[in-house]
């Protein structure tokens, strides 16, 4: 049975998701950077952390586990470093609000780095780092999350998705946006399979006794996301390795939980016992490139760059070769032509929200 689709105006669905951050009590300015964060992945075409994610982060909101009317702070702080407490609240919001202080910090002295605790889940990390593009500075961004994926060896899940971003500007080329989970498969993808009632790839996922599966409800049984590169033949002891980074730049620098205390996206799982920290962590930051050499020559040699690469000679049978971050600009250019296709039960989702905050539910088709 094929999926039932909805194809809806993004700029009906953004002021609806704003409208929902508005009722939880947001803040006017908090409900816009939220709302547009999750639109960037509607947008983009990373539909499982785009308003895919909205009624999880009402859900948390429910049960007091997101301050809506959060007001993050610096708590500490040098001339290019500093560490934000969120104050319990969405990390759509800050790790927006962290960058914009790094790329302040990196106007004056050349970079900016901020480390982010006690936050929430912060939607795709490339909302945050391409922020840095528009000043002509490359952007970072990186994030731990709860705990999904085994280390190399283990079947304990110890470690999160924790995926990284890096966004580097061009010339006349888009620039090129590396925004990858460390895991070989992010949660959302399984999310989406389960949904459609189709199976995974072999590497995504093991069981709860460590063998491969290839059933996306095998997570939910115990089981856990493997690292990138699946298998330590193939290599996962390097995703182990990069997800391990994430995790202590994210959670030990900065004060906020890390491993196997990170706190749940879901509501209905309890905190871990004993956690060493404060909510879940972030870690953003913003390089000027004429810290380096002079921006003109800089973009003129990234679009040498990318035009070399989009030049190569492909395998039989392959279209092209696609730089970091293209199929998400390619997306993105259609979707805002001719709409966003949401999936039936996220699509029943926001009309459940709707009526929970006792709003109308909107038309949202696009025309």
């Amino acid at each position: 049975m094929s999926a039932i689709y909805h194809q809806v105006s993004p700029q009906k669905l953004h002021d609806l998701t704003l409208d929902i951050f508005r009722h939880m009590g947001c803040t006017p300015e908090h409900a816009r950077i939220a709302a547009g964060v999750l639109q960037s992945a509607d947008l983009r075409g990373i539909d499982s952390h785009g308003v895919a994610r909205l009624s999880g982060y009402v859900r948390l909101w429910n049960a007091n586990r997101i301050n809506a009317a959060a007001k993050p702070r610096l708590t500490y702080e040098t001339e290019t470093t500093g560490t934000l407490d969120g104050d319990g609240g969405l990390g759509l919001v800050n790790a927006a609000v962290a960058m914009d202080i790094a790329i302040e910090k990196a106007k004056k002295y050349g970079s900016g780095w901020i480390a982010i605790k006690n936050s929430n889940h912060f939607g795709i990390a490339s909302a945050h780092a391409t922020k840095a593009l528009r000043e002509d500075m490359i952007g970072m961004a990186l994030t731990n999350a709860s705990p999904l994926v085994s280390p190399t060896f283990s079947k304990e899940r110890l470690l999160g998705t924790n995926p990284i971003c890096y966004a580097i500007p061009a010339g006349e080329e888009n620039p090129v946006v590396i925004d990858l989970a460390t895991s070989a498969a992010a949660n959302g993808k399984l999310e989406i399979a389960q949904r459609k009632n189709e199976p995974i790839p072999s590497g995504w996922l093991q069981d709860k006794e460590g063998k491969v599966s290839n059933n996306p409800a095998d997570l939910k049984g115990g089981g856990s996301l493997l690292p990138l590169g699946s298998e330590k033949k193939t290599g996962s002891h390097k995703g182990y390795a990069l997800s391990a980074f994430v995790d202590i730049f994210s959670g030990v620098l900065s004060g906020a939980n890390y491993g196997p205390w990170v706190p749940p996206f879901v509501s209905f799982l309890p905190l871990a016992d004993n956690m060493p920290g404060e909510g879940i962590g972030h870690f953003v930051g913003a390089m000027r490139v004429d810290g380096f050499r002079p921006v003109n020559d800089f973009k003129k040699n990234m679009d040498q760059w990318i035009r070399r690469f989009k030049a190569s000679e492909t395998i039989d049978g392959q279209d092209e070769v696609i730089i970091p971050g293209e199929p998400e600009t390619r997306m993105e250019q259609d979707r805002l032509i001719n709409g966003i296709p949401l999936i039936d039960p996220v699509f029943q989702d926001l009309r459940t929200l709707c009526n929970e905050f006792g709003m109308p539910f909107p038309e949202l088709a696009h025309s």
